[in-house]
């Protein structure tokens, strides 16, 4: 099964496809989608949903994996990081691929037992798991990977 693990953002947006396989997990590829800030907000959104539809083409995944929205603050910031998951979940629904919503809680628990780990912890668990040096890899680009990982395949099949 192949899996498009999403981080949502707007400013920066995580990107992996992984492929599941009898119990084995590789990363077939991994960006950090970065728009520019001096571009208007739709064109911005336009860029978020060409990367998702490239990796969608490319790699024919099976079901996306996107982390649910958590905030506390900043509404200015929520509003657009939700539009940018919009876009994500119209890219879904455009190439017929099943959803998989997963809060950040679930997504710790599935990667290392414990529903607050800490950012590093599940850093070292993605990097443990999939046998792969992260030290390149941007944060937001490390979460849309353990999405993609701790997406249930069982009840997909």
């Amino acid at each position: 099964m192949i899996i498009l693990g999403i981080d949502p953002g707007y400013d920066r947006m995580g990107l992996a496809v992984l492929e599941k396989n009898n119990g084995k997990e590789t990363l077939l590829c991994s960006e950090c989608v970065k728009t520019n800030r001096k571009d208007s907000h739709e064109k911005r959104l336009l860029q978020i949903g060409k990367s998702i539809e490239n990796a969608a083409l490319k790699h024919k995944p099976d079901v996306m994996a996107i982390e649910k929205l958590f905030f506390t603050t900043n509404q200015k910031t929520a509003i657009k990081v939700s539009e940018a998951r919009g876009t994500a979940l119209y890219v879904a629904a455009k190439y017929g691929l099943r959803v998989v919503e997963l809060t950040p809680l679930e997504i710790k628990m599935a990667l290392t037992g414990y529903g607050k780990a800490e950012k590093f912890q599940v850093q070292k668990m993605v990097a443990a798991i999939l046998k792969i040096d992260i030290s390149q890899k941007i944060d937001d680009e490390i979460d849309a990977i353990a999405a993609a990982i701790a997406c249930p395949t069982r009840s997909l099949n």
